[in-house]
């Protein structure tokens, strides 16, 4: 379900994001939204982006989402509408990467969690999921793959 996780360093980076606060069954409705909207004004920008789209969790909690769905950029945005500049500093993280349907997260959270508490690390509270496939482009969502990262307090 996961690969054998790793502590690597997340590097710095810029994003657009679109901050949102919602209950965990809203995320179909909004979370496609968000990357319209950021995609949008990147364009409008002249921005590329330089990576995967990103969901920063902030805070998780068993039935709310406070988390920025985020692109990475090779410069920084202009604020517009609901997306924002961010600055994310370079961080030590433990990763690992999730093969399979966006409903087997929580799942696959739980087993790299599980791997964190055995080898004694303590997270931080954030915590970053990378889409590293396009479900556009990926029919299959057994095939999807998801970079989970768990900053290190």
């Amino acid at each position: 379900m996961i690969e054998p996780p790793s502590i690597t360093l997340r590097p710095g980076s810029h994003a657009a994001v679109v901050p949102l606060v919602i209950s965990r069954d809203a995320m179909p409705r909004y979370f496609g939204a968000a990357i319209t909207e950021i995609m949008a004004v990147l364009t409008a920008q002249g921005i590329e982006p330089a990576g995967p789209v990103v969901a920063h969790h902030l805070r998780p909690t068993p039935t709310m989402f406070d988390f920025e769905v985020a692109v990475p950029v090779g410069r920084p945005v202009t604020a517009a509408g609901r997306v924002e500049p961010r600055d994310w500093p370079p961080r030590t993280v433990a990763a690992t990467v999730y093969r399979g349907p966006y409903d087997g997260l929580h799942g696959a959270w739980g087993l790299f969690m599980a791997w964190l508490a055995a080898n004694g690390h303590r997270p931080a509270p954030d915590l970053y999921e990378t889409y590293l496939t396009d479900p556009n482009v990926v029919s299959d969502p057994a095939e999807y793959r998801t970079r989970l990262e768990r900053p290190l307090a």
